[in-house]
């Protein structure tokens, strides 16, 4: 038996020296590098006899005139060297007005954790930085100076979101100019994207020289996420909100609540959520939205609310009829069969007989606007109402006929076109009485038979609302809305919608709107094109930007990292460069960005093996 322990022990040693050896073996240097060659492409060599090879994130770094950065800014010139430093080396140097620098500094501290986040070891907030580092650079420090002229730190529409970058050094030092909070933010991202790890020296990595003039080609960058159809954690939210903010959108469009659920905790309505959320864990309390609406400005990103109405409601709304005895607020709520009442199970509208749904949104109005406060855009919703839902309700057919407001299709589109005007009413209260102002909020509605060409100026002022096209290219709206007046935003199921292509979640076969969209598809779907195709303008005053759409009738919190990213990224390059170029010339650097996401937590869907991440320009038909 003692001999059988020796030998034991004696294989467990030659084990770990095997182990070892291993480790050993593959800490020294790689016997590939790469060259930047043809204008902008990283070709991989045997690094024997070459002596000018960098390493492969060296080259992505400082290849072609925007290196790695996405999206790509309106004028950019990198360097082809770099400065070797340590992430406890970096400095802020600020010049901003009071009101501004506290949301700096936080922004700053973002800026300083993507850079934790290169390290591919980086673990619960740390990175393992262990060296050796040569003298030089553990000397070298990185300087940001950030210089922001205004007071502004809430998004609107008119923000001005550009920024100047420059990058020089000896001691590098990092100088963004913005004439607001927003565009100083931009900057900081952008040079985050000058930054890289490097694979053999355990430090981080700076471009030497860099310029960067760049500005939105859109104010609206949008990306839609539903958490009615399943819920969506806050932690995922807060990755998505990172996400946007490395792509440089700057919208959330944040769909809560439709005929499904109602997951909005409301002070002053609770029965709301009790009634509709899926369960007591999955709520969003005031005080969690007002996190994250804080967590998004640091980031960029204003969070836009939409409260569906008056069709896509339901579950939620039965509380007034059981609790209060205020009737039923909501009418077809989980009828069936569902097909002849509503587009999608469970179906549910507002009740139009039942004056007591004013008193009730004018509530909901009033906290949206408290906790999502400054709320400079509103969503309404407005899509897809079902007339068989209201004209088979005995309780609207019997109000309809004693009001003399008629039966038919165009007499249920007037009540809507009224339905509406309240609601614009509420909304504009709610701010006047949240915000200590009577500013109007900006108003947006999806298209749908209000927006129909022939209705569109009877019901809908185009000084009030922004017309959001869901529907395809060819839509003869796009034509009419635009020639009207009315400003737009972009949203075309057939290219921006992230949900298609998955199997049908009714029925069999696949979904609605298959197939799926890949980020080529996303990237080359130009508003302005669109618009010139249909009317022979591109319209760029009325054309506000786009917005991808995460529906989540099959995503949830464990899927929508995969299903949104980084497809949305391909979309927040056409919104912010809208360049005149295809999806071929963002290839490289639109899959080096996935990388970004997901050394920053964002669990992005693969889109290439990575062997052409490192062989560039080989993988093509």
């Amino acid at each position: 038996m003692q001999g059988l322990v020796v030998v034991m022990v004696a294989a467990v040693g030659v084990a770990a020296q095997e182990t070892t050896n291993v480790n050993n073996f593959f800490k020294i240097p790689s016997p590939w590098g790469w060259a930047c060659e043809g204008g902008g492409r990283c070709v991989k060599y045997e690094a024997a006899g070459r002596p000018i090879l960098t390493t492969l994130n060296q080259c992505k770094l400082t290849c072609g005139p925007a290196g790695a950065l996405l999206p790509l800014p309106s004028a950019a010139t990198i360097g082809d060297s770099v400065s070797l430093f340590l992430p406890q080396s970096v400095s802020l140097k600020p010049m901003c007005l009071p009101e501004v620098c506290p949301v700096l500094q936080e922004a700053f501290e973002v800026f300083l954790d993507s850079l934790q986040r290169y390290h591919p070891e980086y673990a619960e907030g740390a990175a393992p930085w262990t060296g050796p580092w040569d003298a030089a650079t553990q000397a070298h420090k990185l300087v940001v100076e950030v210089a922001v002229r205004g007071p502004e730190t809430h998004l609107t529409l008119d923000t001005d979101e550009s920024y100047d970058l420059t990058v020089a050094g000896g001691t590098t030092t990092a100088s963004v100019t913005a004439n607001t909070f927003f565009g100083a933010r931009h900057g900081l991202e952008t040079l985050s994207q000058l930054v890289e790890y490097h694979e053999t020296d355990d430090a981080l990595m700076v471009v030497t020289t860099a310029a960067v003039t760049d500005a939105p080609a859109f104010p609206y960058r949008g990306l839609l996420v539903d958490t009615s159809r399943n819920f969506v954690t806050e932690a995922a939210l807060r990755r998505t909100l990172d996400a946007m903010a490395a792509s440089k959108l700057n919208t959330l469009h944040w769909h809560i609540t439709d005929s499904h659920s109602f997951p909005l905790a409301l002070d002053t309505l609770p029965n709301m959520a009790y009634y509709g959320a899926y369960s007591p864990r999955q709520v969003y309390t005031p005080a969690q939205v007002r996190r994250l609406v804080q967590y998004a400005r640091v980031r960029g990103v204003r969070l836009l609310p939409e409260l569906d109405a008056p069709a896509h409601v339901g579950n939620g709304w039965q509380w007034a009829e059981k609790e209060e005895g205020l009737g039923r607020l909501a009418v077809c709520v989980n009828q069936e069969p569902w097909q002849e009442f509503c587009v999608e199970p469970p179906c549910g509208q507002l009740n139009l007989a039942n004056p007591a749904i004013y008193d009730v949104l004018g509530h909901i109005y009033r906290e949206l606007i408290d906790i999502f406060a400054p709320v400079d855009i509103f969503h309404y919703g407005g899509d897809e109402v079902n007339l068989k839902c209201w004209n088979t309700t005995e309780e609207i057919v019997t109000w309809m006929t004693a009001n003399g407001h008629g039966l038919d299709a165009d007499a249920y589109y007037r009540q809507w076109g009224v339905f509406q005007e309240k609601a614009r009413q509420l909304l504009q209260a709610a701010a006047g009485a949240g915000q200590g102002h009577r500013k109007e909020v900006e108003g947006v509605l999806w298209t749908s038979e209000l927006t129909n060409p022939a209705r569109l100026n009877t019901f809908l002022n185009s000084s009030q609302y922004i017309i959001q096209i869901w529907s395809t290219r060819q839509d003869p709206v796009i034509k009419e809305a635009l020639t009207r007046g009315y400003r737009v935003i972009f949203s075309n199921h057939d290219a921006w919608y992230l949900d298609c292509g998955a199997g049908a979640w009714v029925g069999e076969g696949n979904n609605w709107c298959s197939p799926y969209k890949g980020w080529q598809t996303m990237y080359d779907n130009s508003p302005h094109d669109i618009a010139l195709t249909l009317t022979g303008s591109s319209h760029p005053g009325q054309i506000l930007g786009g917005e991808s759409a995460m529906w989540t009738e099959q995503a949830d919190t464990s899927t929508i990292d995969s299903k949104v990213w980084p497809r949305a990224a391909a979309v927040a390059e056409r919104l912010w460069t809208n360049p005149a170029t295809g999806w071929r010339d963002a290839e490289t650097r639109f899959i080096h960005h996935r990388q970004r996401l997901v050394r920053r937590g964002v669990q992005a869907e693969r889109i290439q093996p990575q062997w052409c991440h490192q062989n560039e320009g080989l993988c093509y038909l």
